[in-house]
């Protein structure tokens, strides 16, 4: 786990707080395929952070680099386990294995 700081304490937070959590930036096209794939669902205590609209957005790819061992976007969370970026959530989606984890966690609504 990446060392303790304010900042990756809010980090554990947000990933803790929300069963799906995508850390994304707006420009980047494996955040946006990422999106767009679980907008196919009905989510509930569903976050982004686009870390290029916050004032703190490198200091988060830092961290998530040593929570997650890749320090590129985006970074998704599920019931707060990171499954990846873009084409892991692709990956997971078309073998029927996204669905699955997102109902484990409770994260689809009724």
């Amino acid at each position: 786990m990446a060392e303790s700081s304010p900042l990756s304490e809010k980090i554990n937070e947000l990933i803790k707080e929300n069963k799906v959590m995508v850390f994304s930036a707006t420009y980047c096209p494996y955040c946006t395929k990422a999106k767009k794939i679980l907008g196919k669902y009905k989510l509930k205590d569903y976050k982004i952070v686009e870390i290029d609209k916050i004032p703190d957005g490198d200091d988060y790819i830092g961290i998530l680099g040593k929570m997650t061992g890749a320090d590129t976007v985006p970074r998704v969370f599920i019931g707060g386990q990171c499954i990846g970026g873009g084409d892991d959530t692709e990956r997971l989606d078309k073998k029927g294995d996204l669905e699955k984890k997102l109902k484990e966690v409770g994260a689809l609504e009724e």
